[in-house]
């Protein structure tokens, strides 16, 4: 499953270097959860809760079904 989650945050990292930032998966429990960390200029936007939730999650949630959550460390 990491593997699949690297694959997907790929993409991710293309719109975040726009921004001048970029994420880092941390871990992936058994259960499903996908740990990440927003860093560069996404580390402290005001934004970064959206970006995570409407951005990460979803993209992670839609090509990985067993991903069943994501959150931010």
């Amino acid at each position: 499953m990491r593997e699949k989650v690297e694959k997907a945050l790929e993409k991710i990292r293309k719109m975040l270097a726009n921004d001048g930032g970029n994420i880092e998966l941390v871990d992936i429990t058994e259960d499903g959860i996908v740990k990440v960390r927003l860093i560069g200029a996404c580390a402290g936007c005001p934004m970064s809760t959206m970006t995570m939730k409407n951005g990460v999650e979803r993209i992670l949630k839609q090509e990985i079904p067993e991903v069943k959550a994501v959150e931010a460390v």
